[in-house]
């Protein structure tokens, strides 16, 4: 396969995964499509890049969301984010630290935000939603709307795992996921644009994470929908991204993520 039509199946993956249900995270997006400035509650997930943080408390700062949660325990991004939290802001201590708690530290301090509703103990996809409805329950949150906000690579199953867990389903569930990239080739080389995003992964680790998520969304006996592992609702994935998927395996079958055990659904 050319370079040229990898990054064209890669890109269709990673539009497909990074479900996006407004343009921006602004009020104004909000109320175009939604008729509502503020949502009831914005969830951030642990799993997104440190970029994810600086969208969600600028979002917060100009009132998007009357609540705010952080959501993530420990995980396989937990160490790259203590590393890029820490390495920008040398006084923020992140070893040890919970997902959650490194993220909130770094929005505290940049954007001056408190009331910030804190889950530590998820470390999966699965149980950060089950968690967060936890959290919710405990303190008498019954939203009518949330935002989540997630890596963009896992959106997608964060938005079938609501969809399985949320009892009311009258709750609508607005997607945004924290970053939106292309792959262009350059100088006979595939590389992430834009550059420079904070804590963004590396070509290869970004590409492992896509591919990882397909097998994972599938609705059959190995997948994680209803008729395989159960975890999130059916997912509908079009002919196209399955082709897509299909064709960048065989380049890269190597870097098909597989789920560990330990984190069942992460």
């Amino acid at each position: 396969m050319d370079l040229y039509k990898m990054a064209e199946n890669i890109n269709i993956l990673s539009d497909f995964l990074g479900k996006r249900d407004i343009d921006s995270l602004t009020s104004n997006a909000l109320e175009e499509k939604y008729q509502v400035s503020q949502t009831d509650l914005l969830i951030l997930f642990g799993g997104s890049i440190a970029y994810g943080c600086d969208i969600v408390g600028k979002a917060i700062s100009n009132n998007i969301a009357k609540n705010f949660m952080i959501v993530g325990g420990e995980g396989h991004t937990t160490e790259s984010l203590r590393r890029e939290i820490h390495s920008a802001y040398p006084e923020i201590v992140t070893t040890g630290k919970t997902e959650s708690e490194i993220m909130s530290d770094y929005i505290r301090r940049k954007y001056n935000i408190d009331n910030i509703l804190l889950e530590r103990n998820s470390t999966n996809c699965g149980n950060n939603i089950t968690y967060a409805l936890d959290v919710m329950k405990e303190n008498y949150l019954f939203p009518n709307n949330i935002i989540i906000v997630q890596d963009s690579t896992m959106q997608c199953r964060m938005d079938a795992g609501f969809r399985k867990f949320l009892q009311d389903s009258k709750v609508k569930v607005i997607n945004f996921a924290s970053y939106k990239v292309r792959v262009e080739v350059k100088n006979e080389k595939i590389m992430i644009e834009p550059s420079g995003i904070w804590g963004m992964w590396d070509i290869k680790r970004y590409i492992s994470l896509l591919m990882g998520e397909i097998p994972r969304l599938l609705d059959d006996a190995n997948g994680y929908g209803p008729n395989g592992k159960n975890y999130i609702a059916h997912v509908d994935i079009p002919v196209h991204v399955l082709k897509a998927f299909e064709e960048l395996k065989v380049e890269f079958e190597d870097l098909v993520r597989v789920a560990n055990p330990r984190y069942a659904s992460k």
